[in-house]
């Protein structure tokens, strides 16, 4: 087996995050020349127009290395990740698209769907993610819904600055440590350290008070792609991992648009009731919510890890992190008392 970690990966990194960093330098030159920005409106969180694309600085820098990757494991011939990586390119096209003319759902949706079941069709049959529980089609149709349902919590995420970087960040320190342990499957876990790689260089852009928004054509790949790692991962046996590694998104997402689909309310389209939203609603800035939902996320990662060695009684700590951060952030923050004791001298 290439051994990427000890060779490779160092290298690597450095060099995919000064990628990301410049390819997003860049990519935010041409925006701002063509004045392609995000408008500030009642559903959006930031109130100065700012350019929205910088997802083409991450893909770009992410997708040369996956390749790399995949050659020198010598899995390029394999079906599934030729379709996994053609896919991705599409749905960077129909996600640019989308952020620049809008696109309905239907249409969005029917992307997502063929590109996650290209994949599903051409992957190997010993590959289960429920551990041969469940016959084969139904365990590739639950697997394609809930790939699906990440790839658009992980779009819906991305709505404060440096929080979808940040957490990206932190899931895919949590699949490298995972597949080291676990595996140790080195191209997973270079997989792994790539996002951390990208995302650190996007971040340089886009926190607080952010350059550059990502962008569907960022936020919707991306996800694509850690979705996919996820639910590799899950199909290996790892199943409690990826459980934990995607947690934080899964509760605050999902609990979300479960709220608003009670009221009949339209989940697909844009609002600010995510719990993250909230948080910044309440008066906490958009870095100090983003600084603690990453530190979550990587608490759970390392949760995750602990999960190979100590199985599913990690998802109780996993649970209670979870919910206090959601706790926290629908709550007000606390006045301090010296800053009252100012305002009345």
């Amino acid at each position: 087996m290439i051994n990427f970690f000890l060779y490779h990966t160092l290298a690597m990194f450095v060099l995919a995050a000064l990628m990301s960093a410049a390819l997003t330098g860049a990519v935010l030159a041409i925006l701002r020349k063509r004045a392609i920005l995000d408008l500030p409106n009642e559903r959006s969180s930031h109130t100065v127009p700012t350019p929205r694309g910088g997802g083409w600085g991450v893909m770009l820098a992410l997708l040369p290395f996956w390749v790399w990757a995949i050659w020198r494991a010598g899995h390029f011939r394999q079906p599934a990740e030729l379709a996994l990586l053609a896919s991705a390119i599409l749905l960077m096209a129909v996600s640019w698209i989308d952020d620049r003319r809008g696109l309905g759902p239907a249409i969005r949706f029917a992307a997502q769907i063929v590109t996650v079941g290209a994949v599903m069709v051409l992957l190997p049959a010993d590959l289960s993610l429920s551990a041969g529980l469940l016959p084969l089609p139904l365990d590739r149709l639950v697997a394609a819904f809930i790939w699906l349902w990440f790839v658009n919590l992980f779009n819906f995420m991305d709505g404060i600055d440096g929080i979808a970087g940040g957490t990206a960040a932190a899931m895919g320190f949590g699949l490298m440590l995972v597949w080291l342990r676990h595996g140790p499957d080195q191209l997973e876990a270079f997989r792994g350290a790539m996002f951390i790689a990208v995302a650190v260089g996007f971040l340089m852009w886009n926190w607080h008070p952010a350059k550059i928004f990502m962008g569907d054509v960022g936020s919707v790949p991306l996800g694509y792609l850690l979705g996919f790692c996820l639910i590799r991962l899950a199909m290996d046996g790892g199943q409690i991992a990826a459980l934990i590694i995607a947690m934080y998104y899964l509760a605050d997402a999902t609990i979300t648009l479960l709220k608003r689909a009670r009221r009949g309310e339209r989940i697909w389209q844009a609002h600010r009731e995510h719990y993250y939203q909230r948080s910044t609603q309440l008066g906490r800035s958009h870095a100090r919510t983003a600084k603690t939902a990453i530190m979550v996320q990587f608490a759970l990662a390392i949760f995750g890890w602990l999960s190979i060695l100590w199985g599913w009684w990690m998802v109780i700590p996993a649970i209670g992190l979870v919910v206090l951060l959601l706790r926290w952030m629908a709550s007000p923050p606390r006045v301090k008392t010296a800053a009252l004791k100012g305002g009345t001298g």
